[in-house]
């Protein structure tokens, strides 16, 4: 299986430029593999399916044109978007993926996740996404009205910025312990992740060996894909 891996776009009409980076990177880099796995934080935030607006339905249409090709798509979500709905999914004819899964890959059990489930010194934030992902509050924010959903999103917004701004680098990082753990616990030597905005290949060691890390980029500066080949190197460009 041919693959390709992409996380943090965080996607939004007020970023035009990665917006066009990504639907330059669907014409010409996505179908040279036959499956595209989106890690999270595909967009900047997402109120519910029915607050589309022709930005999100412009990208939406650029997936189902990669999935009516015939390749394969699978979307996890982030911290950002993980109320995108079952009306995305059936638009783009993405497939969803669990946080945390194993897919296999060049012979190998790998482990893919968004990457905040490893960022367990951040016990504020934990505890946060344990109740904003409970499906009693989400079934019960898609109720809400649109216009109140969305200075609610404002809002999670400007927090979350003002509670970066108090946090180190290493509470907002993940924990080494739990990578091991979480590793360990499915049995894998490689784990994908993004979330942390810190594109690198770090040694893991496990008691079984020596695994790898692999912390996808964020599309800010540049764009990133991971291309799953033997190597699994990441590959940088321009936006």
């Amino acid at each position: 299986m041919q693959a390709q891996f992409i996380s943090d776009l965080h996607l939004t009409p007020e970023r035009p430029d990665i917006a066009r980076a990504f639907l330059r990177f669907m014409d010409e880099q996505a179908p040279k593999a036959d499956t595209l796995y989106i890690l999270g934080d595909f967009f900047e935030y997402w109120v519910g399916d029915d607050a589309m607006e022709p930005f999100h339905q412009e990208i939406a249409d650029k997936l189902r044109r990669y999935t009516d090709a015939g390749h394969h798509l699978f979307f996890m979500p982030g911290n950002r978007d993980f109320a995108v709905g079952r009306c995305f999914l059936k638009q783009t004819r993405a497939q969803w993926l669990q946080d945390p899964c194993t897919i296999e890959l060049n012979g190998e059990k790998v482990l893919l996740m968004h990457g905040d489930l490893l960022c367990t010194d951040d016990e504020h934030y934990q505890k946060y996404r344990k109740r904003i992902r409970h499906p009693l509050v989400l079934g019960f924010l898609r109720l809400l009205p649109l216009s109140y959903r969305k200075k609610l999103a404002a809002r999670i917004r400007a927090n979350s910025q003002k509670a970066k701004s108090g946090k180190s680098l290493e509470i907002m990082d993940v924990n080494r312990d739990e990578v091991v753990r979480v590793m360990e616990q499915y049995g894998v030597k490689t784990l994908i992740h993004g979330h942390t905005h810190r594109p690198d290949t770090h040694a893991v060691t496990l008691s079984t060996g020596t695994g790898q890390r692999i912390v996808l980029g964020d599309w800010d500066k540049c764009g990133w894909v991971l291309p799953g080949d033997s190597g699994l190197h990441q590959q940088r460009f321009s936006l």
